[in-house]
């Protein structure tokens, strides 16, 4: 097989190399729905992983980015993008088959541990091949319409990734209801079928073609240190390094609170990740018009607390024990969650892209890929400890009003063990956006301002733009009872120009 890049790439080899990247991101997006999220974590619970455990395996995607300082290394020692990613992806799906095969036909022999270290060099091999891929795809796609082209490869595989997590989920429902004894079957037959899947895909991708690269002849440590003698990009390392800290204290635990606290099923964790995707979908578009039109920075002061006030709300799930409240509860939650995060994944990316100098943006975005990993590492391991910790631990408010016809209860909050997690989780993401004011980005709008035009934009657009609605501004209350100060009353004027 040839995989030596071609110094001249025709109109016809690039329209193929077009095609074969979608099949190669269905496949892929195949195996990633069989043999992570929520499925990876249902197999990790029932193998009986602890808190820390679940963390370790949360942090094992971030940890990975550290492998990307040697894929620019051999880069740059072999140029040849596309060996190295056929090469490390073939390495990264390799334990992915090795994993089903011991969970099908040696069952006795599984166990947390095992899927820990094989899953490291799943991750580590994955994000090797990543990198070098990006580079590739980078070249191969003409700029004009390389927004419009991964736009449709991602509907493609979202799509994908909500019909099959779906079905899925009801599959293993019906075999655990049914036939119990068989569930570490589906897992082990779900993650052989998974690698399968994702070595095709690797096949695929070898038939992409690749122009060849022209690269520079700096030092790869020096190129490294470049970026943190940047003091505005080293601030920004500084926000985003604090903020995926903060978060993974609490989100990896989610669906180990749904499913262990709440008693719910897959099909009900699945159904709300899918409505978080759906919301994301929907306003992910608007996001960009936005972050164009203004600023990067002012999308993610809008995001970012309403993101949060998410993280908050899950201390209130599981108060009152009817599963309509708490589901409703949780549906809403997912909504927002899926709504800021698709305007901070957004905002992250093309923050650190336009701070980025031209020539060096690969060591730039190297550099920041890192640094935030060590930190997104360290934060579901802190926060499995904090589970444990808390293990038994509650705090309860209530209001009780006695009258002589009636004696009633009403609980206000109950923290346990999960919740003090994710109360934890919100108040150091809160934190961290006082490093985000210290961040510069040419062309940044006024926050407020934004938030007005925003508003209005809704207003006339209700039919494209109705899932944002009114909460744009829940932040403003939200700072402002936490500096005890009123928050700031905004005209109703809209200015017509910027």
């Amino acid at each position: 097989m040839n995989l030596q890049p071609k110094e001249i790439l025709t109109e016809k080899d690039v329209e193929c190399g077009m095609k074969l990247g979608i099949r190669e991101g269905l496949a892929t997006e195949t195996m990633n729905v069989m043999t992570t999220g929520a499925f990876l974590t249902a197999l990790s619970l029932l193998l009986g992983a602890s808190n820390l455990q679940v963390g370790l395996i949360a942090a094992l995607p971030a940890f990975s980015n550290i492998s990307q300082l040697l894929t620019i290394w051999l880069v740059k020692r072999y140029n040849n993008r596309r060996a190295i990613s056929v090469l490390f992806s073939v390495l990264a799906r390799i334990p992915i088959v090795i994993i089903g095969i011991i969970a099908l036909f040696f069952p006795n022999s599984i166990s947390v541990q095992f899927i820990i270290l094989f899953l490291f060099f799943n991750f580590f091999f994955a994000s090797m091949a990543g990198l070098s891929w990006n580079a590739w795809m980078k070249d191969l796609i003409p700029e004009k319409i390389m927004g419009t082209y991964f736009s449709r490869r991602s509907g493609y595989t979202q799509t994908l990734n909500v019909c099959m997590s779906l079905i899925i989920a009801l599959g293993i429902d019906y075999m655990k209801h049914h036939f119990p004894k068989l569930e570490l079957d589906v897992y082990g037959s779900m993650f052989i079928l998974g690698g399968a899947t994702g070595l095709l895909g690797v096949f695929l991708l070898s038939r992409i073609p690749e122009p060849k690269s022209f690269l520079g002849d700096e030092n790869v440590f020096r190129l490294f240190v470049m970026p943190l003698k940047d003091n505005n990009f080293l601030r920004l390392l500084v926000f985003n390094s604090f903020w995926v800290f903060s978060l993974n204290i609490a989100v990896p635990f989610f669906t180990v609170f749904l499913m262990k606290h709440m008693n719910y099923t897959l099909s009900y964790i699945i159904t709300l990740t899918i409505i978080s995707q759906l919301c994301s979908i929907a306003t992910i578009r608007s996001w960009g018009i936005f972050a164009d039109r203004y600023s990067n920075k002012t999308i993610l002061s809008i995001c970012a607390p309403l993101y949060i006030i998410c993280i908050s709300a899950w201390s209130f799930v599981g108060i009152y024990t009817e599963f309509i409240s708490n589901f409703a509860l949780l549906i809403i939650i997912y909504a927002l969650m899926g709504t800021a995060t698709a305007g901070i994944n957004l905002s992250l990316t093309n923050i650190g892209l336009k701070l980025a100098p031209r020539k060096e943006a690969i060591a730039y975005l190297s550099v920041k890929n890192t640094i935030t990993a060590v930190f997104s590492f360290i934060g579901p391991l802190i926060g499995g400890l904090l589970a444990d910790y808390f293990t038994n631990k509650h705090l309860n408010i209530r209001i009780e009003w006695i009258a002589p016809n009636m004696d009633k209860v009403f609980r206000l909050l109950s923290l346990n063990q999960w919740n003090f997690l994710f109360i934890i989780g919100a108040l150091l993401a809160l934190i961290s956006l006082e490093f985000l004011v210290r961040v510069k980005e040419l062309g940044e709008v006024e926050k407020n301002l934004v938030v007005k035009i925003m508003r209005s934009s809704i207003r006339n657009n209700l039919k494209d733009y109705f899932v944002l609605g009114n909460m744009l501004n829940w932040h403003n209350h939200l700072m402002a009872i936490i500096r005890k100060k009123k928050p700031e009353n905004l005209p109703n004027e809209i200015p017509k120009q910027v």
